[in-house]
């Protein structure tokens, strides 16, 4: 099984096949407008305008399980997103990825990757913090908070996942490798 054997909704509640990813290198993020983490949407965009032309994609899945922080409609995210930070990748329909009601392919991502590595003492005890803040933060492969992150090689497999304090532009030389 690899991401491309998932369907999800696209903004306009729409099935999208990630098989039309086929071939790419992909960036899987969870996200919400109103964090902390917010501005990682920049840069985000800058490696996806860089690295697009030779097969990068960054797959963007606004999530509102932790501390209310993705509010809006799905219409209300692209418009926040498109005109604050630019963005021009893939947005999709609002999920969940932790709990019952979690997406399936959150639930393969973080089969494939079920821990996330924080680097530094200020990003170790930010993770520790979120993960006693998060109220649907259960098990170890659970996500922690918003803006973690899953890198998948051209070939659908998930290669690694990343902390939200981990920064994207810290993940360009992972992308490299894979591109």
């Amino acid at each position: 099984m690899t991401i491309y054997d998932f369907t999800v909704l696209d903004t306009k509640k729409q099935p999208v096949k990630l098989d039309l990813y086929k071939g790419k290198v992909l960036l899987v993020v969870n996200t919400a407008t109103g964090c902390g983490f917010t501005p990682q949407y920049e840069a985000l965009e800058n490696l996806y305008n860089k690295y697009g032309d030779k097969g990068l994609v960054v797959l963007d899945f606004p999530c509102n399980q932790f501390g209310q922080q993705a509010p809006g409609s799905d219409e209300e995210i692209v418009s926040f997103c498109q005109l604050k930070y630019n963005v021009s990748f893939p947005q999709f329909s609002k999920i969940e990825v932790n709990g019952e009601n979690e997406s399936p392919v959150f639930t393969f991502l973080k089969e494939q990757a079920p821990t996330e590595e924080y680097h530094g003492l200020a990003a170790k005890g930010t993770g520790a913090m979120l993960k006693r803040i998060s109220k649907t933060y259960n098990k170890e492969s659970d996500i922690r908070w918003n803006f973690t992150k899953f890198l998948v090689d051209r070939e659908g497999n998930v290669v690694k996942r990343y902390a939200p304090t981990t920064k994207p532009e810290d993940i360009e030389k992972d992308i490299l490798k894979l591109l």
